[in-house]
């Protein structure tokens, strides 16, 4: 289990599946096929550390079917758990292990591309194209020491306020006001 948790030198995860593997392997965007369901989160970024775990979203209009769908392909998995959000428009969350992998599974009524997990990752992929190794290494270094993705972003641009909503805001941006921003950070 250790060797898992590894990092060569880059900080690349040692010692189990990729996440593309992982997912594949435990079929999940074939069996949730029907609620469009997308990978998120800090894989897909190569922005992952040991404790990172592989975010689906998914569009579930109807959250007792998605719920249903997510129990039945899934409740046997090691630690799975789900809830559902009393609020908004209930929300379901899902949690399990697969192939050394935690997986995340998010189901709402709103689709997979309006949802804040997917703009985070919209507006994460663009300063990453625009600020390059440099600002990916910046924010690798707040991951490694413990924050989350977005706060390690705000961080690394050296943003104020709340970093998940800031982010949020960046989404309207241009590329020069992005650039400009990572300029003034990481000079």
């Amino acid at each position: 289990m250790a060797a898992r948790l590894e990092q060569d030198r880059s900080g690349e995860i040692m010692g189990r599946a990729s996440y593309r593997d992982a997912v594949d392997r435990a079929a999940i965007l074939s069996v949730l096929s029907e609620f469009d369901p997308h990978i998120a989160g800090t894989p897909p970024l190569d922005l992952d550390v040991p404790t990172s775990d592989i975010d689906i979203l998914c569009h579930a209009p109807d959250p007792c079917r998605f719920a249903a769908a997510v129990w039945k392909a899934f409740g046997s998995r090691p630690d799975f758990r789900m809830w559902q959000w009393i609020g908004a428009d209930r929300p379901v969350l899902a949690t399990f292990e697969a192939h050394e992998w935690q997986f995340e599974i998010f189901g709402q009524a709103t689709p997979v591309a309006e949802q804040a997990g997917w703009r985070h990752l919209v507006i994460e992929r663009r300063l990453l194209a625009l600020g390059g190794e440099r600002l990916a290494s910046a924010v690798m270094a707040f991951r490694r020491n413990g924050l989350k993705t977005e706060p390690a972003f705000a961080a690394a641009l050296k943003l104020g306020g709340d970093p998940y909503q800031v982010l949020l805001d960046m989404g309207d941006w241009t590329d020069e006001s992005l650039s400009a921003s990572i300029g003034r950070a990481i000079a």
